[in-house]
């Protein structure tokens, strides 16, 4: 009876997070005008464009798939087989999305248009002295200035570019396949976190949701998905490091923390998943504190190979404060977008998690210790969502958060794993999603 009496208050925090998204809008819309918040269809960065595509059968066809099938699959597949199914559904959910508005719209030309890494390319033929000289083109008024995305990320974005140039995967196409193919694993990166750290049951009721995740739309047209994924394996190598006492999964923790930072400046703030996942695995550390050689010596990799290049990582940030001023982040009013930017996340994550979200907070702690799989899920999906608040409140992220919170975003979706009816909350993300692509055409 308690489930059944929680059924219509998970549809009230549903309506609630619904209201947030209308209020940003009408405010966006009515009492700002386009040269306030630079975004065409607040709080979204896009325009009205009803349209279809080649993507669209496919993407209609993934979604009614994994309502139907989705739950059971992911309840009764083995494990083994459930990461790989996981990692290509998500992967055809993002690709027949990005197609919903064609090869060159949707995918190939993303990464040179919008994002513009690639349109750089031609400046890093010397890698070495284009890494010592990158600060000196960050500032807006700078000779040479770097475009937006360029420099409002550290090298190790642009660079993955360079390097897939490099190996003769040139253009956006490869771009863009290496973004989708990347970033979908990131679905499977959150489940082995979640089964390492909160039981296989929990993981299993998530997959779906992880799968089918409205952030698909953005996810596969932006570098950011790749950037998520690399964040996503950080956090779960960890999980893995700390319940199987391993050394060599510490160190690859490690490594990836520390090339996350270089990705972007704001996924430093996956420390803070990283202390709950530490948090939570505190006995095992306890019985073997050597996880934290390698641990730390794995993070220092990427930041010691960019320091002896020349790139100083302190320095960029705070040049990329000044420039972030100088542009539109100087223009944009914090007061609107410190909650409209939550009303993005809604949008990435959908309303399903809107109502998981209430039945994790309702979730209790046993005493000291964080003791049974609920909570510790609970713990986690917490601490992703203290280091996307903190994101929010730091100013540096006004606008364009659906994208730019996709890697914080993907942490919270497991909250779904607590909902009860999967199946009518799959329907609504897919139905969302399937909104979001075919009426608007978004910035990214």
């Amino acid at each position: 009876m308690t489930r059944l009496r929680s059924v219509p208050r998970d549809l009230y925090a549903a309506a609630a997070a619904a209201l947030l998204v209308a209020a940003a809008g009408l405010v966006g819309r009515y009492l700002f005008t386009y040269d306030d918040l630079i975004v065409g269809w607040p709080p979204l960065l896009g325009r009205w464009d009803p349209h279809l595509g080649p993507g669209t059968p496919a993407a209609v066809l993934v979604a009614v798939a994994t309502v139907a099938y989705g739950p059971a699959v992911a309840a009764r597949l083995p494990w083994r087989a459930l990461l790989p199914a996981a990692w290509g559904a998500a992967m055809a959910w993002t690709w027949s999305l990005a197609l919903i508005d064609g090869w060159q719209r949707g995918i190939a030309g993303r990464l040179t248009t919008h994002q513009e890494y690639l349109s750089v390319i031609g400046r890093w033929n010397d890698i070495p002295a284009t890494l010592r000289d990158f600060t000196q083109h960050i500032l807006l008024h700078s000779p040479d200035n770097w475009p937006a995305h360029v420099a409002g990320h550290p090298p190790a974005a642009t660079l993955t570019f360079v390097l897939l140039d490099r190996l003769g995967l040139r253009g956006g196409g490869w771009a863009g396949a290496w973004c989708i193919t990347i970033g979908a694993t990131a679905c499977v990166a959150v489940l082995v976190a979640v089964r390492a750290l909160a039981g296989e049951r929990l993981a299993r009721r998530a997959a779906p949701f992880l799968v089918l995740a409205p952030a698909a739309v953005w996810m596969g047209t932006s570098a950011d998905g790749y950037f998520a994924a690399v964040a996503a394996w950080a956090v779960a190598l960890l999980a893995l490091a700390v319940t199987r006492r391993s050394l060599w999964w510490a160190a690859g923790s490690g490594l990836l923390f520390g090339l996350t930072c270089y990705l972007s400046y704001g996924l430093t703030l996956f420390a803070v998943p990283g202390a709950a996942v530490l948090l939570l695995g505190r006995r095992e550390v306890r019985k073997r504190p050597l996880l934290f050689v390698p641990l730390l010596a794995g993070t220092a990799v990427v930041p010691v190979a960019f320091g002896v290049a020349g790139f100083d990582w302190w320095e960029a940030y705070h040049l990329l404060v000044t420039r972030y001023y100088e542009g539109a982040g100087g223009v944009r009013p914090y007061g609107y977008w410190v909650w409209a930017n939550l009303a993005c996340t809604v949008l990435i994550t959908g309303l399903a998690t809107a109502a998981g979200l209430r039945r994790t907070a309702l979730v209790r702690r046993h005493g000291e210790e964080v003791r049974t799989e609920d909570s510790r899920l609970a713990f986690l999906i917490a601490a992703s969502l203290l280091a996307l608040l903190v994101a929010d409140l730091s100013g540096m992220s006004k606008a364009e958060t659906e994208r730019i919170w996709l890697p914080f975003a993907l942490w919270l979706l497991p909250a779904c794993a607590f909902l009860t009816r999967p199946r009518a909350w799959l329907t609504a993300q897919a139905v969302l999603a399937l909104l979001l692509n075919h009426l608007l055409a978004t910035g990214w």
